[in-house]
């Protein structure tokens, strides 16, 4: 579901439920967390993940919303010291108040320590490592590194991308089985990680911490559904919430569950600078 507003006024999302969540938040943002997905919501889709980077604007913008809230928190499969420097988030005034959930939440960094925070890796994503390059030897497919806590397979540059991903999924799926991981779809890529961890479980776990009155979480990819899942919990146990999709043609499942629908990391930008107006 979405909503029209002139640039630069704050929205008004399209179902009762996400006006609820956007009042509460108004009404008592100290006590507000803002939850953000990076690739694809704060940072444009590039053909190469290592090229990604924040929009131009998301720092100013976070910078003036961060300190009104309780907590900006970024969740994020990346891992945490990556999304950090591709976000350029460290060492800005005005972020104190920011986290990054790095690796679903396996991974922490606080920007008032500057310090990350992480788990031993689980030992199947290097046995699976070892695994891939024969597995994906002539599909065009190829691996990224995230830290030795997860794998992902993209197949944005294959040549027929679609094509590479679903004839991927299914071995994919049956060699993380092996190695007790799990598969997370995506936009052209599956990402090979540890299971228990999800957006939704370090979403819940960062709004219970700080004993969070409102919540609005953004994303664009599958891999959010999970955050969306968990904003509805919260609802439905008297916590109001807004879900906000990055829109875009290549997930739509994301947009049908939303309260708000925006036009992509501009778009997400443009309303965290409103929310940020709104509340000085």
């Amino acid at each position: 579901m979405s909503s029209h507003t002139d640039p630069g006024s704050l929205p008004s999302p399209a179902t009762p439920v996400g006006r609820d969540g956007l009042r509460a938040l108004l009404a008592e943002p100290q006590r507000a967390v803002i939850g953000l997905d990076f690739d694809g919501t704060l940072a444009p889709i590039v053909a190469d993940p290592e090229r990604a980077r924040a929009h131009p604007e998301a720092v100013a913008v976070l910078a003036a919303l961060a300190p009104k809230v309780a907590s900006v928190a970024v969740i994020t499969g990346r891992p945490a010291e990556i999304a950090v420097r591709y976000g350029g988030f460290a060492g800005v005034p005005g972020l104190e108040h920011l986290t990054v959930l790095g690796h679903y939440g396996a991974e922490r960094w606080d920007a008032v320590t500057g310090e990350v925070t992480a788990p031993e890796p689980h030992p199947g994503v290097a046995a699976v490592r070892a695994e891939l390059p024969e597995l994906l030897d002539k599909t065009g497919a190829w691996i990224e590194e995230k830290g030795g806590r997860a794998v992902a397979v993209h197949t944005r540059r294959a040549p027929d991308p679609q094509a590479a991903y679903d004839a991927l999924r299914a071995p994919l799926t049956e060699l993380a089985g092996r190695h007790g991981l799990i598969v997370e779809p995506g936009r052209l890529v599956l990402e090979l990680r540890p299971p228990g961890m999800d957006k939704g479980v370090a979403l819940l776990t960062h709004v219970r911490e700080l004993s969070a009155t409102s919540v609005l979480y953004a994303g664009d990819d599958l891999g959010d559904l999970p955050a969306f899942s968990a904003v509805d919990d919260l609802r439905s146990a008297g916590t109001p919430g807004l879900l906000v999709c990055s829109g875009s043609d290549e997930v739509t499942e994301l947009r049908k569950r939303a309260d708000l629908v925006v036009d992509g990391p501009g778009g997400v930008v443009s309303l965290l600078r409103a929310l940020a107006e709104r509340l000085t």
